[in-house]
């Protein structure tokens, strides 16, 4: 989840973003992620070259910036979801139902991306990609990990439902696609060997959708998940979950809603809530509709005693820090009454935030890994971690006492990439701990675990000794040379460290572990370097597994080594920018961090501009194919647009770009001002766009299209649920006087919701489509939320009239004209057509997983529409 660019950009700064009305770090404007409503793009460190690091590190880049980038992209998922209010419960439930109603266009996607990703393919060493890193071959992050000892592995997407192997990792098949929701809170085996999973990401991260429920699969090395598998009734659906557990008989669930079992025998009957600490803020509660109420109840893990399955443990709290902050016990859960506990120690009581619990197998030894709002509170820049630290009871008691094993410096001093790269100043170990969290004891000795943060950590003695056994990367290493022949570095795991599991294979122990970039896994016993990094990690994202989460999608013609086809590419969550040229079975990454939005010349797809984050855009006309790593030999250019200085254009985190569908060398860009280039891919910098709009202070664009000249831009600011405001700028170029505002709160017809995407008339640009996200009225309570997802104007915008029709109430992401007239629209839950001269929509196809869809293009080169999905990577429908 790292934001990764071995190319430093300026970052939005603390100030630009409380200007534009964006969610802050440690406020309670953050509420919206707890439920779920979030998206993930990349939060994390810039990646760079070794010879830039210090410099870069040490004097452009405030302490815990990039934790700030982070949380200011889960804001802005979030409001484009829920502002102006909040949604209810039952929401996407309620819109599954509803498209389970449509009927379906003929024929079937085909997946495009379910092919290896190797982040690191020699041939992208330009200094704008992670190659060479060390991380291999990638795809989206793993929330959910679970392992038997016969070899079988289920691993689960934050939002691309459950994949198994039956080979100890690798040769993949999902198992889960026939389910509402994919989004991944947990995955855990049972003792009599059923797989329960747990829906509704609870990472409050940028991408964290909420979920259905729990399902139980009874024999998983075979089945497959069913909507019938459900556990319960409608209890935990629209939660999120963070962890279930099992003892007793029971399953324990800690949700963002408290703390609840179920018969671990039976998926009949109701879930039962063992405890929250302030009910009266749950649903239907005196306080619901409190703007904290999202916070209040939150229990981020449960623990069952080894030595006695009556006795049960609770980390619970909201990471910014609340009064009920704490570890819980019940010392018999089956006669009820729950104690807040007073931990002895070296933790401090009231510091306790996001928190993870590991028993030893035999009940001697707990474990806890603790994040601090204090730390979290802290102005931004006067911090390098919020780690408070990692502790062991060696009574197993949550009383304690506590004693501290690890904090940020220890780790840093134990191998870490992070100290190295930014010689202690801006991104210390634990700077993401309120996201990044995985705790693991070796069942046959207490003493040896695993500890997960953005790196992977393992101690054999207790706490004693740590060695950073998966670094963040490898670019700070004395070992490391971006030829291959030269580097000597050992393979590491990608970053930002979510699930861990252990279990054998072919009668060896192994240690499983997913991040932001997919699974690896190691010998429980592994070997490590001088160093400290690991020896021995295997790379299980072979390909066959496609969890990949792309913000964009962008196609064009292409020959490659002979083969002739199409050029694919798109931006990812915290996986740069993948390309998989014509003919190719690998994809390469030719730009690395945080993939944004992307553009493609439709008649060569090496022609194209890829989004850093905020329109920080790099334009390249070759794919940015360069196996030499020296700036002076970039084949890309950066086309970040600006006013006075690079960087000081405020925009959207995924901030929007398009090229005219009528000339691809006339762009547009949108941030607080309309950008326009006439240049094409001759521009030379960012100086080149021409400013031809101000959409006014703390405005920001949402959307942007440019058709024969017209242009369209969406528009928020604020863009919380405080006051929130939508607007639609339309002009065209070469005509700056034309631009102007339209007259939205007399309009009466547009909902006052987040503007996610035009779609313009390939034959006449006043004749356009207008997508908004959000749910409408129904689900939203707050201002002007109104009905209805997709408008339409013939006037260029001075009129529109609704035309959803039987469209389900779900938010929309992206429209698209295609030159038959037909309508494409992408939602958080499905791709939707109406065809030419029909007022009514259908499901497009079939085959397509539910997820998300972000983008969705048209390529002329095979008549097909590609979309970007949020969790199961690049599909296409052949349109013949």
């Amino acid at each position: 989840m790292a934001v990764l660019s071995r190319k430093r950009t300026i970052a939005l700064s603390a100030a630009a973003a409380l200007v534009a009305g964006l969610v802050v770090v440690g406020t309670n404007h953050e509420f919206q992620e707890v439920l779920g409503l979030a998206d993930e793009p990349g939060e994390g460190l810039p990646h760079q070259p070794r010879e830039m690091l210090e410099a870069m590190m040490g004097e452009s880049q405030e302490a815990g910036e990039e934790a700030f980038e982070y949380s200011t992209a889960v804001g802005q998922f979030a409001q484009a979801r829920s502002a102006p209010g909040i949604v209810a419960p039952g929401a996407y439930g309620a819109a599954f139902t509803e498209l389970k109603g449509l009927s379906a266009t003929p024929g079937q996607w085909s997946e495009i991306t379910k092919v290896p990703y190797n982040s690191d393919d020699p041939r992208y060493r330009d200094y704008a990609s992670n190659s060479s890193g060390g991380s291999g071959n990638v795809t989206g992050r793993i929330t959910g990990l679970a392992a038997d000892n016969a070899g079988y592995v289920y691993a689960a997407g934050a939002n691309g439902g459950v994949w198994r192997s039956s080979t100890g990792g690798g040769n993949w098949t999902p198992i889960a696609d026939q389910l509402p929701s994919l989004s991944t809170g947990d995955l855990a085996l049972a003792a009599d060997g059923s797989l329960w999973y747990a829906t509704g990401e609870a990472n409050t991260g940028a991408t964290s959708y909420v979920g259905s429920g729990v399902y139980r699969l009874a024999d998983p090395r075979s089945g497959q998940f069913t909507p019938e598998m459900r556990v319960g009734g409608p209890e935990l659906e629209s939660s999120v979950i963070q962890k279930v557990r099992f003892a007793g008989g029971k399953v324990w669930a800690a949700t963002n809603r408290g703390l609840f079992t179920h018969d671990a025998a039976s998926t009949t009957g109701a879930w039962h809530l063992e405890y929250a600490p302030n009910p009266d803020y749950l649903p239907g509660g005196s306080k619901a509709g409190d703007p904290s109420a999202a916070y209040k109840n939150i229990v981020n893990d449960v623990a069952v005693d080894p030595r006695n399955p009556k006795h049960v443990v609770a980390a619970i709290a909201w990471r910014g820090g609340d009064t009920y902050n704490g570890f819980y016990e019940t010392a018999d859960y089956t006669a009820g009454g729950w104690t807040k506990v007073n931990p002895g120690g070296a933790i401090q009581p009231n510091d306790i935030g996001f928190a993870t619990f590991a028993f030893a197998a035999d009940g001697s030894k707990l474990y806890v890994i603790n994040q601090s709002p204090t730390l979290y509170n802290k102005t931004v820049g006067t911090v390098n971690s919020y780690l408070d630290g990692i502790y062991v009871s060696n009574t197993g008691s949550p009383s304690g006492p506590w004693n501290k094993i690890a904090d940020s410096t220890k780790l840093a001093n134990s191998g870490s990439a992070l100290k190295q790269s930014v010689g202690g100043k801006g991104y210390g170990p634990g700077i993401q701990a309120w996201y990044n969290q995985f705790l693991a004891v070796d069942p046959a000795n207490p003493d040896h675990v695993y500890a997960g943060l953005e790196e992977v950590n393992e101690t054999t003695d207790g706490g004693s000794n740590w060695k950073v056994v998966g670094p963040y990367w490898n670019f700070s290493f004395a070992c490391w040379n971006p030829d291959d022949s030269l580097n000597t570095c050992q393979k590491t795991t990608h970053s930002d460290q979510h699930s861990v599991a252990i279990g054998s294979y072919q009668g060896k122990p192994y240690v499983f572990v997913g991040n932001d970039g997919g699974l690896y896994r190691r010998p429980v016993q592994g070997s490590a370097d001088r160093d400290g990094h690991a020896t021995d990690w295997q790379n299980l994202n072979d390909g066959t597994i496609d969890a990949l989460q792309y913000y964009s999608v962008s196609v064009g013609k292409d020959t490659y080594n002979g083969k002739s086809g199409v050029g694919v590419s798109g931006g990812l969550q915290d996986n740069g920018a993948s390309m998989l040229r014509a003919g190719e079975t690998t994809m390469g990454s030719p730009f690395g961090g945080d993939g944004g939005d992307s553009l493609a010349d439709p008649d060569n797809a090496c022609r194209q501009v890829q989004e850093y984050t905020n329109l920080a855009m790099r334009a390249t006309q070759n794919c940015n194919a360069n196996t030499n790593p020296d700036s002076s030999a970039s084949t890309s250019v950066d086309i970040q647009p600006y006013t006075s200085s690079p960087g000081d254009e405020p925009a959207r985190f995924i901030a929007p770009f398009a090229a005219d569908d009528h000339n691809v060398n006339n762009w547009i860009a949108g941030g607080q001002h309309i950008w326009l280039n006439t240049k094409g891919f001759g521009i030379k910098n960012g100086k080149d766009w021409q400013n031809a709009f101000d959409l006014g202070a703390g405005h920001l664009a949402t959307a942007v299209s440019l058709s024969q000249g017209v242009a369209y831009v969406g528009w928020c600011g604020p863009c919380n649920n405080q006051g929130f405001t939508r607007g639609i700028a339309v002009g065209k170029l070469g005509d700056a006087k034309s631009f102007h505002q339209l007259n939205l709160p007399a309009d009466g017809v547009l909902p006052n919701r987040y503007v996610a995407g035009f779609g313009v008339d390939p034959a006449n640009p006043n004749h356009a489509f207008v997508a908004f996200n959000g749910f409408s009225r129904r689900w939203t309570e707050g201002p002007g939320a109104g009905v209805g997802h997709v408008f339409e104007t013939t006037d260029q915008g001075a009129t529109w009239k609704d035309v959803s029709a039987n469209l389900p109430d779900v938010p929309a992401n992206a429209v698209k004209v295609l030159s038959t007239g037909a309508l494409v629209l992408a939602t958080d839950l499905a791709t939707l057509y109406r065809p030419a001269g029909s007022t009514q929509w259908q499901r497009m196809g079939g085959g397509l997983p539910t997820t998300a869809v972000l983008d969705a293009e048209y390529s002329k080169s095979d008549n097909a529409v590609y979309v970007a999905t949020h969790g199961r990577g690049i599909w296409k429908f052949g349109l013949s």
